[in-house]
């Protein structure tokens, strides 16, 4: 279970939303770019440094309740990849 802080969407990171509710995130230091589906663009849009983890995960299973037992985990590995890539991190990582 994720157990830091609160993250935050880097916000020098570019969200486009696209067609259907998929998005792109782009990186315009590195030019890299980073498609978004549909859940993960609900779960990006709520790291505001407000929302836990577990904040995400009821919202998520309200809004999805057919979700997979292990969605807590696809979520965590969701959530450390943005942060490996610099498109999310803690309040602080971005001050």
């Amino acid at each position: 279970m994720f157990t830091s802080p609160p993250l935050i969407a880097n916000p020098l990171i570019v969200l486009r939303e696209e067609f259907d509710d998929w998005a792109v995130l782009f990186d315009p230091d590195s030019s890299e770019s980073y498609g978004l589906n549909p859940v993960s663009v609900f779960i990006y849009k709520r790291l505001d440094g407000k929302h836990s983890f577990g904040d995400i995960m009821k919202e998520l299973r309200d809004a999805c309740p057919d979700a997979p037992e292990d969605a807590e985990g696809i979520v965590q590995n969701f959530l450390d990849d943005l942060v490996d890539k610099g498109l999310a991190g803690y309040t602080e990582s971005f001050n």
